[in-house]
């Protein structure tokens, strides 16, 4: 049963002081903020190169102390979910985030009127240089930025046209109903966090059981969810040939200045490698010595789990070893989240499940864990932390205007993190223990490059469908779905047919073009550690590209670190580290 939050060690709680000290301190933080945001109308319509200045830095100052706000209402929400004080902290943060949105809507549009070359001269004057990534990002999507008032009603109706992915939440986290699991004598709860434990169980038949269950609410349901994906779909291409884009791929690409190249090489090099893929399936079935291998025996461990608990003050020692080759002052760093409580570590009643990190400018970065004991979870605090390191290495070299760094980059540094833990603890590891992470490296392989590539995939499919002028039903999305799912993961494994509406579970299909990045970071993510264990000096070009923040585009961030995506030299080694790992599997 989990604990009460006030039965928990101070020492395990983050500390949110850091923020506000106290509720009168937040109110009259939330009041300056909210008197503030009507001074910023007195800019609109007279914005030139000589003011726009002191609009955008008046515009900083309140957005930094609205991201505050906003930061301490959440993380004190998620610390106990059915705080209804909390909850409606949140809600105000929220209410008072949208209106600051709406009021400045006018800023980007009447900074795209003017010339281009005043644009430029701006955007290289010592004046605007912390606004200068802005003033880029406005030059290169001028022809893209709406009208004024088009402008206006487009903030306006995002506070909807998010709706379809709240839609979708709504029902998968409160409408939908699945039967219950009977193990043995007894009848079990199955839920969303309950369906990963039953696919890990041991007995196949309950696997199928949970499987089958599962499926059977969605198949139930199929027909809201098709439409209600299928909106989101059309919101995406609707919303992207507005702003005159040729896709709505073409739009998710441009906003980060990817080029097509990387995209493309991600699916070439991931279809060359599945029969590697294939290889791994059968020999899952031989290492689980089933009749048949099925779709809901991809997730059981095919080797003994390693029956050894971790005490969270042991696996953030562990941690700090495996993370060695990131230098002392990383170490330092560490050391500080630990001892200065940028982290809360148990699970206790009501908190958010999961884990995740929460990047503030002006404190440090918050972590939220759920700890465990397992293996897995001193993976978590790993990955969580080396999200936490890049947003305080970010946060420190850069000025708050290009701190924020962009999601294609984000999951980076926290699989760096997971990997040089792996291959530390491989160094020793033996019976067991080896066999178990390197199956845990091929699991990272499968569901983070081969199946995020497949549902990005899937997702270009949708949208090129509606932009081809074909409707997209239950059933054409089911059968693509299908036939992606034989592909990738081949002949060795029964393809049940309840696999074919996997794609209506999948929460990330209502942020479209996002699931792809998983797979090019762990890509980035392995190249980089190949280099930090076996290149001279090159420490100091990981440090810089998380020092980066937001001041460049992702790319040539990347690029720092001496990884070109534009290549294919980078897939074509995480495909061969995969297809080593597994190499060593099987003889083992």
């Amino acid at each position: 049963m989990a604990l009460l939050r006030n039965e928990v060690a101070t020492e395990r709680k983050w500390d949110l002081s850091i923020l506000y000290k106290t509720k009168e301190d937040f109110e009259a933080a939330f009041a300056e903020a909210e008197k503030g945001i009507p001074t910023l109308v007195s800019y609109k319509g007279k914005l030139n190169k000589d003011n726009a200045i002191d609009c955008f830095r008046a515009n900083s100052a309140l957005s930094r102390k609205i991201e505050k706000l906003y930061s301490y209402a959440h993380l004190q929400k998620d610390e106990d979910t059915s705080n209804q004080d909390a909850q409606a902290l949140a809600e105000r943060t929220a209410m008072l985030l949208t209106k600051y949105a709406s009021t400045v809507s006018f800023i980007e549009p009447e900074i795209c009127k003017l010339p281009m070359q005043t644009l430029k001269e701006m955007a290289s004057s010592e004046i605007y240089d912390d606004f200068s990534c802005m003033l880029n990002n406005i030059i290169r999507e001028k022809k893209h930025i709406l009208s004024a008032k088009e402008e206006k009603i487009m903030s306006e109706i995002s506070s909807f046209t998010g709706d379809f992915q709240n839609i979708f939440m709504m029902l998968d986290n409160a409408d939908l109903k699945f039967k219950k699991v009977k193990s043995g004598e007894e009848e079990i709860e199955l839920s969303h966090g309950m369906y990963s434990v039953f696919l890990q169980n041991s007995d196949q038949a309950i696997r199928k059981q949970a499987f089958d269950n599962y499926y059977d609410a969605y198949r139930n349901s199929l027909n809201t969810i098709a439409a209600t994906y299928s909106a989101s779909v059309k919101k995406d291409c609707t919303l992207s040939a507005l702003r005159g884009y040729k896709s709505a791929l073409q739009r998710a690409l441009y906003a980060d200045d990817i080029d097509k190249k990387v995209y493309n090489n991600l699916i070439k090099a991931v279809k060359k490698a599945t029969p590697a893929m294939h290889k791994y399936v059968k020999y899952r079935k031989k290492a689980l010595g089933v009749k048949e291998l099925h779709m809901y025996d991809m997730y059981v461990s095919i080797v003994n789990d390693v029956d050894k608990e971790y005490e969270y003050e042991d696996a953030y020692a562990m941690v700090l070893e495996a993370l060695k080759p990131l230098g002392a002052d990383y170490r330092k760093n560490m050391e500080r989240a630990y001892n200065e409580r940028w982290i809360d570590v148990e699970e206790t009643k009501n908190k958010r499940s999961g884990a995740y990190s929460w990047g503030i400018y002006d404190s440090p970065p918050y972590v939220l864990l759920n700890h465990q004991k397992t293996l897995h979870d001193v993976f978590v605090i790993a990955h969580e932390m080396g999200h936490a390191m890049h947003t305080y290495l970010s946060n420190a070299n850069q000025c708050y205007e290009k701190a924020d760094y962009r999601i294609f980059v984000a999951e980076i540094a926290s699989t760096v993190n997971e990997v040089l833990l792996l291959k530390y603890l491989l160094k020793t590891a033996s019976g067991d223990e080896r066999k178990y992470l390197l199956s845990y490296y091929l699991d990272m392989f499968r569901t983070t490059l081969f199946r995020q590539t497949m549902f990005a995939e899937f997702e270009k499919y949708a949208h090129d469908e509606y932009e081809a002028g074909r409707p997209l039903t239950a059933e054409n999305m089911s059968a693509k779905y299908y036939e992606l799912n034989k592909a990738y993961y081949g002949p060795g494994v029964v393809h049940d047919k309840d696999i074919e509406i996997e794609w209506a579970r999948i929460p990330h299909f209502y942020n479209a073009f996002y699931v792809y990045k998983y797979a090019t970071g762990l890509t980035t993510a392995v190249n980089i550690v190949n280099k930090l264990l076996t290149e001279e000096g090159y420490l100091d070009k990981y440090l810089k590209f998380l020092s980066t923040g937001g001041s460049l585009y992702p790319l040539p961030t990347i690029e720092i670190a001496d990884i070109d995506l534009k290549s294919a030299e980078p897939f074509e080694f995480a495909m061969g580290e995969f297809k080593k790992t597994l190499d060593e599997l099987v003889k083992l």
